[in-house]
Parts: structure tokens; sequence; C-alpha cells
């Protein structure tokens, strides 16, 4: 499957800035773009750890990502 990096910029642009992000010119480049095969390595889940807390990615039978805390 082709990705349309286009839509993903214009996606990545309408995201709001992150929170505390002071940097005006941020919300003007595009968001970093990683794709689920990096993230599994395979697997159908896996943990991600986030500001103390701990979160599974996890990918379904129909190819849908779910994240849960």
């Amino acid at each position: 499957m082709q990705t349309n990096l286009t839509s993903i910029n214009a996606i990545s642009r309408a995201m709001p800035a992150a929170a505390g992000s002071n940097d005006a010119a941020a919300s003007d480049r595009p968001a970093a773009l990683v794709e689920s095969t990096e993230l599994l390595r395979g697997n159908k889940a896996v943990g991600i750890l986030h500001n103390g807390s701990l979160y599974r990615l996890q990918a379904t039978k129909l190819g849908k990502l779910i994240l849960t805390k």
C-alpha cells in the first residue's frame, strides 16, 4: 500500500502543536512519520511508556490499531 505523503502532511498540519511548545514554527513542520510495522516489529502488540504510564498499542485482525492505557 502506498502512503500519500501529501495527505499525511495536511493531517499533521491540522493537528495541534504539542502542549507546552513555545516554538511557533513547530506547528508549520509536519509530524514525524513512523510505520506501524517499525513499532510492532512483527508482534501483535507493543508496550509504550509515556510520562510514567504504560500504554499498549495493538494491531487487530482487521488491520486497525488500538491504543489502551
